[in-house]
């Protein structure tokens, strides 16, 4: 089974950076792509970036092209999410997700993707 585990949340200041970790675990097959998401209290979950493992191709949504990173490094099994700039609308819940590599739905797309981490605090204070 694949596991994942996000870590790296915390409190920080606007104009600040955070720099999110998921660890993963479990067949690479099922991994072909690794996802970041964000969902603020009474908002839809948003998917933000992703990552085809097996290239390192990334994809970003518009509302954080600039700001966020991903990226991975393979022999650690990890996928990292840098932000920097941290803006106040910034501030919610984020998980990694895992995707197999069939042509399906986008890649930000919450329903494509069938392993969750459990999440790590995001909040940006003013």
């Amino acid at each position: 089974q694949v596991q994942l585990v996000e870590s790296g949340g915390g409190s920080v200041q606007a104009g600040g950076s955070l720099r999110l970790s998921c660890a993963a675990s479990g067949d690479t097959y099922s991994r072909a792509y690794i996802g970041w998401f964000r969902q603020a209290p009474g908002k839809e979950r948003e998917g933000v970036a992703a990552i085809a493992t097996t290239v390192g191709r990334t994809f970003y949504a518009d509302s954080v092209k600039g700001r966020f990173t991903i990226s991975q490094d393979n022999a650690k099994n990890t996928v990292y999410l840098q932000i920097n700039p941290l803006k106040a609308e910034d501030t919610a819940m984020y998980y990694c997700a895992a995707s197999g590599p069939f042509y399906g739905l986008s890649v930000l797309s919450s329903g494509r993707y069938n392993h969750w981490g459990q999440g790590t605090q995001v909040t940006v204070s003013l």
